[in-house]
């Protein structure tokens, strides 16, 4: 197979010239450069675009002032894209206003005022407005701040301002979520909560029972509807299993247990554990997925023992579950460390640690910021 000829630029310029500028028909050009007329008429066309202000997409420049005018897109793209990449870096540092500001002043002797602005993505009156009130002293927000930041840990990380605003005020502070988000952003706090997921929807209902909840989240009375779950968790040597209760009137956790097997022991302690500590409440539905552990012929006649009827999910179906998979996500994603645990016992403890946090401490916009327990003080 022959090898495809390749021509310069400079060859191709003087090919076509030959044609525009010295009445050579395209026969006779092809005939003294030595090339097919395809070529040609691709070359002449191309000359007369350029000679007409019009620079070739896709190929290279035969003129000079074309190629110049290529060459300095060229670089327009790679400083655009290297200012991108270096946009996404800084971002992801999540260094903080105070810091921004600081980087700012420092950079004004080498750079423009309004370049640094632009590029740090300030305006020009939130600038200034932080330089002049950077040296003022005010103890009264430098209280505030030190409680959001107390607050802030206390959550490990993942309060954000609506949360941090909320505590606040239970605390006799008059702070509004704006301004809770403005002392986050001086001591550089920032929510570590995830996006959204998108999940699979199914439609098939259980055979062992129906969803009699049909997603009827709100309850007027505490001990109405308990909801259940299991989830898995890395404990440095093996897979610890949480099943939890959580009571939907005011989403308090009412019952848990852990184990390194995932089976129907597991759930019935959960359930036992509820029961009781609920008082042996009557008239009460128990809601859950339809894994095999809430299937189980055990559970279900622990349920039976109770008089507890039972309501399942549709197979695949997490949002017939939604309260659940919420407390599981707060979990693993406010609370539980990013490099697991080391051990099955503190995998354990740091649990109950969060069940006591998640009842006594942590507000729940579903009960206009209240914890759970507040919240079911105030509706007793």
């Amino acid at each position: 197979m022959s090898k495809r000829k390749s021509y310069t630029t400079e060859f191709k310029h003087e090919a076509a010239s030959l044609v525009l500028d010295q009445a050579y028909s395209i026969n006779d050009a092809c005939e003294a450069m030595g090339v097919g007329t395809t070529a040609m008429r691709r070359w002449v066309t191309q000359l007369k675009e350029e000679r007409h202000g019009v620079t070739p997409k896709g190929s290279r420049a035969i003129t000079s002032d074309q190629q110049k005018i290529q060459d300095l897109e060229s670089q327009i793209k790679k400083l655009k894209r290297e200012k991108e990449i270096f946009k996404k870096g800084f971002s992801s540092l999540n260094i903080g206003r105070v810091s921004i500001l600081m980087l700012i002043d420092e950079l004004r002797e080498q750079y423009k005022q309004c370049e640094l602005l632009q590029t740090f993505e300030m305006s020009r009156s939130s600038y200034n407005y932080h330089r002049k009130h950077a040296n003022k002293a005010d103890p009264e927000r430098d209280r505030l701040k030190s409680k959001v930041i107390a607050l802030h840990e206390a959550s490990r990380s993942s309060a954000g301002s609506r949360t941090l605003s909320a505590q606040l005020k239970q605390q006799g502070e008059s702070v509004g979520r704006f301004k809770t988000r403005s002392l986050m952003q001086e001591a550089e706090l920032t929510s570590k909560q995830p996006g959204a997921h998108r999940y699979k929807v199914a439609e098939k209902p259980s055979n062992i029972a129906d969803n009699h909840l049909n997603r009827e989240f709100s309850t007027e009375l505490a001990n109405q509807v308990w909801c259940g779950d299991v989830t898995y968790i890395w404990s440095g040597t093996g897979w610890i299993y949480l099943a939890l209760v959580i009571d939907l009137n005011a989403r308090r956790i009412v019952g848990w247990a852990c184990s390194t097997s995932p089976d129907s022991v597991l759930t019935t302690r959960a359930l036992k554990l509820a029961y009781a500590a609920r008082g042996e409440p009557k008239n009460l539905m128990f809601h859950s997925d339809q894994g095999c552990h809430y299937t189980s012929k055990v559970f279900q006649q622990q349920l039976s023992e109770y008089e507890i009827k039972q309501s399942m999910s549709r197979r695949g179906n997490c949002w017939d579950n939604a309260p659940m998979e919420r407390c599981f996500r707060s979990f693993k994603s406010e609370w539980m460390p990013k490099t697991f645990y080391s051990s099955y016992e503190q995998a354990e403890k740091d649990i109950m640690q969060y069940i006591k946090y998640y009842n006594s401490f942590r507000v729940h916009s579903y009960n206009n910021y209240l914890t759970p327990i507040q919240a079911e003080k105030e509706a007793a």
